[in-house]
């Protein structure tokens, strides 16, 4: 009976070295581009923020003025006033945008976020 039982005792559980390693590398490329991804997601807010503002603007060079004043505010790099289309629909204005954003991950591989946004 106390052999089976130091058998049993024997026996590990938990990770390897190995494991510990690669646990460790995926955790480190996630610090990584999570701390990337941040500024990037914070910019897009900014963004919506921005555009949802200037559209009580009355002409197209007001809301595009009043969204580049927000973006140097709010540090907007990704669009610009000139990149929003201005529509007019039953009455109401509407502004949007669509952009890419890119983080280099390893040689030509690239994290692509593609963010729009359209005011209601």
């Amino acid at each position: 009976m106390s052999m089976h039982r130091t058998a049993s005792r024997s026996r590990q559980r938990g990770l390897s070295f190995f494991g510990v390693i690669f646990l460790g590398l995926f955790a480190v490329a996630a610090f990584a581009i999570g701390g990337q991804s941040i500024p990037i997601f914070l910019e897009y807010v900014a963004a919506k923020k921005a555009i949802e503002k200037a559209k009580f603007e009355t002409t197209v060079p007001a809301i595009r003025a009043a969204f580049d004043r927000a973006a140097t505010i709010d540090d907007i790099n990704s669009v610009r006033g000139s990149d929003l289309e201005i529509t007019k629909r039953d009455d109401k204005v509407v502004v949007s945008f669509k952009y890419a954003r890119e983080i280099p991950l390893a040689g030509p591989a690239y994290l692509v976020y593609r963010f729009e946004a359209q005011t209601n």
